[in-house]
């Protein structure tokens, strides 16, 4: 159990997601320094850096202290109503105890914002080539940053990076077809979703990030041969 990655997630997809959706109808964040945000809505943004929830408009800003808040302190900060109708997906996670204080520690939080950018880095490169893909997001459902290319003709695979979750503890890269289909090594598939590597195994290797550009395009290649 992660306490600093499950507050987290409350917050992007509660405060920060929220937020953006009520205002425009969209809902995918980004990895931005130190951590994890909006772009830019009605003339503002919001985002996650150094233990705090920063808030910026007209070219200032106001910060809340993480640890310790509740959820409907921050809402109440970000200007966000908890109780509007929204919904990013089935993986949401609760919005629990509003009133709860959250534990945020800004250790872990800096390692979980650094693996989004490595991550996203990693992302746009394996991608760059391949047709059609979409735009790197940090979906705040699944609290992933990932995209997703077409590999062939009517069949699309996501790319992401996952801080960690219920099949891994560990944050880890992965690739996810749409369809059934584990063409080749069936020894790359090692995953329900299609294949993962952690971020130990990725911090192992001589080069990290080629090692994790490897990973993604060889099952990309493979579900294209």
């Amino acid at each position: 159990m992660n306490e600093t990655r499950d507050a987290l997630h409350r917050i992007a997809a509660h405060v920060l997601a929220r937020a953006r959706f009520d205002a425009t109808g969209r809902f995918g964040l980004r990895a931005t320094p130190g951590g994890i945000g909006t772009p830019m809505f009605d003339e503002q943004c919001l985002r996650i850096a150094g233990g705090a929830l920063v808030r910026e408009r007209g070219g200032d800003a106001s910060a809340m202290p993480l640890d310790g808040a509740t959820l409907a302190d921050l809402a109440a900060f970000a200007g966000v109503d908890l109780t509007s109708d929204f919904q990013a997906g089935d993986a949401m996670p609760p919005v629990g105890d509003l009133h709860a204080q959250m534990p945020v520690d800004a250790t872990e939080t800096a390692r979980l914002a650094d693996w989004w950018h490595f991550g996203t880095r990693i992302i746009d490169a394996a991608a760059a080539a391949r047709p059609n893909a979409m735009a790197v997001q940090l979906w705040p459902e699944h609290f992933d940053v990932g995209t997703s290319v077409a590999v062939d003709e009517g069949e699309r695979c996501n790319l992401g990076a996952s801080p960690g979750d219920a099949f891994s503890d560990e944050p880890y890269l992965y690739v996810g077809p749409w369809s059934d289909r584990r063409p080749g090594d069936a020894s790359y598939w090692n995953a329900p979703f299609g294949a993962a590597l952690t971020r130990s195994a990725v911090d192992a290797a001589p080069d990290p990030f080629i090692a994790g550009v490897a990973f993604l395009q060889r099952g990309l290649d493979l579900l294209t041969d």
